[in-house]
């Protein structure tokens, strides 16, 4: 009789899910970029002072905030293509299904992203840009030589954050059929008649740890190299 529990299976199943790893990467990857891209437009008209520009940017984080991450993702997927052929004559049916998940995952990053950015740049002191300019540098040089330096510290943890909650995030792509590394593990599943499900888990929650410590001790290695500068000198 086959055990209910076979450890060894956890590790036989890593072979066959390690493959399909650079999709999950890769996807991760492209809505970071994208969403760091929109998240930054997005921070920008938070900060304007055009107050259609702020209310528009925040209402956008808003709503993004308050769906569901699934329900997004359907939103998207059943939704692009639905308006695109209805209202603009677009065929969008043969569309990959991983653009649909790099749309909702960018959309999702660009609001967290434009907080941090926000928030980042909030917590410089003005007070710093105006001796930068004071002293001869033109606003854009003060920007780049002090503001964002400073601010890219500040941003880092959360940036880290995000980046890790967006490639747990996009576990849920396997929903509309997108095979990363998730969608195989179900594959798998599916192909064992439902054996061994937990094995086939607890390898994924495996390959899932190792990438979020990676990733948290890369941007805490970030951060101390960033943050040399600013450590205080020991008197002795």
């Amino acid at each position: 009789m086959e055990k209910y529990f076979d450890l060894s299976y956890i590790w036989s199943a890593l072979p066959n899910l390690l493959p399909y790893l650079w999709i999950t990467l890769y996807i991760a990857a492209l809505s970071v970029i994208c969403g760091t891209l929109f998240g930054l437009v997005l921070a920008a008209a938070k900060l304007s002072t055009n107050k259609w520009f702020c209310r528009l940017a925040n209402g956008y984080t808003t709503i993004i905030r308050c769906t569901p991450s699934i329900v997004l993702l359907f939103l998207v997927y059943y939704g692009i293509p639905a308006f695109s052929e209805g209202l603009l004559g677009i065929y969008l049916q043969n569309v990959p299904t991983g653009v649909f998940v790099v749309v909702t995952f960018s959309l999702q990053f660009a609001a967290m992203m434009s907080e941090v950015i926000r928030s980042s740049y909030l917590a410089i002191d003005r007070g710093q840009f105006e001796a930068a300019v004071s002293v001869g540098l033109t606003p854009l040089q003060a920007y780049r030589r002090i503001i964002f330096p400073q601010a890219l510290v500040v941003a880092l943890p959360n940036f880290g954050n995000g980046l890790i909650s967006v490639l747990q995030e996009g576990a849920l792509a396997y929903t509309i059929g997108f095979i990363d590394i998730v969608g195989k593990a179900n594959l798998i599943i599916a192909n064992n008649y439902g054996t061994h499900t937990l094995e086939i888990f607890i390898a994924l929650a495996v390959i899932y740890w190792v990438l979020s410590i990676s990733i948290e001790k890369i941007f805490a290695l970030l951060e101390k190299a960033f943050s040399k500068g600013k450590q205080p000198i020991k008197t002795t």
